[in-house]
């Protein structure tokens, strides 16, 4: 999706790209090729030229921060099939008290699970190895969340960041991460189905309190499921989000 985008470039939102779409200006190809474009003089044209130039030379080197800088945050997601095999899906768990500090990072590829802990192996050098190998960011509500609590601790890198609550949201999946999982039918294992975020903290309490390692690890399944689901929610609503693009009838 990312080579049929235009919103990266000055002056073009969504209808205008919508309208290069309708005319055959599919990709950024068709729009190098042409030697005139609809709407555009030839200085525009130009500049518009460069500007592809400079995305394809940044998504030849896998300069994710080109897109992170360019692409308006609300459609981050068509950066999504490009960079997903170099994502960090993330999620975090607090204490909820009023510093909010953090007990369990949660980083995922979208197969395997790497929990940071509270006391155990959590700290900023660590994290930003993490962070400094990614190409983009996945979260639920990390913008209003995830992310502002983290960059209290670490530097949060300049990626592509898509935060499926508001991503799920443009396709009708509205609620929770929980009940957007029930929805499309991503089930949970029977020791944490049915937790939710005030457990979450209840379970740390109680392991930080008595010591009990079986607390510990009921948190980690918790936020391990957090964690991992979001790469099959991240599928499903990029998949959808490009479905609801197209077709585009073109005008002859």
């Amino acid at each position: 999706m990312i080579r049929k985008s235009f919103v990266f470039i000055d002056g073009i939102g969504a209808r205008k790209e919508r309208n290069l779409w309708k005319t055959g200006i599919e990709d950024w190809e068709s729009f190098l090729s042409a030697k005139s474009v609809k709407g555009f003089s030839s200085a525009r044209k130009a500049y518009a030229d460069r500007q592809i130039h400079c995305a394809k030379k940044a998504l030849f080197e896998s300069d994710a921060g080109y897109f992170a800088k360019r692409l308006p945050s609300s459609e981050s997601w068509r950066a999504y099939d490009h960079f997903k095999d170099e994502a960090l899906f993330l999620d975090i768990e607090t204490t909820g008290l009023k510093d909010n500090s953090i007990t369990v990072v949660g980083l995922s590829d979208g197969y395997e699970y790497r929990p940071m802990i509270k006391g155990v192996n959590l700290d900023a050098f660590r994290l930003h190895e993490h962070f400094a190998r990614c190409k983009m960011l996945v979260t639920f509500n990390g913008a209003s969340f995830d992310l502002p609590v983290l960059s209290k601790f670490v530097g949060i890198p300049q990626v592509p960041h898509l935060d499926l609550k508001h991503a799920s949201a443009r396709i009708g999946l509205k609620g929770g991460l929980k009940e957007i999982e029930r929805t499309l039918g991503f089930a949970r294992t029977p020791m944490v189905d049915g937790l939710h975020g005030g457990d979450a903290l209840s379970l740390w309490k109680i392991y930080r309190a008595t010591g009990d390692r079986h607390y510990l690890d009921i948190l980690l399944e918790y936020n391990e499921e957090d964690t991992v689901n979001l790469r099959l929610i991240a599928d499903y609503v990029v998949r959808e989000l490009t479905k609801s693009l197209e077709p585009i009838e073109v005008i002859s």
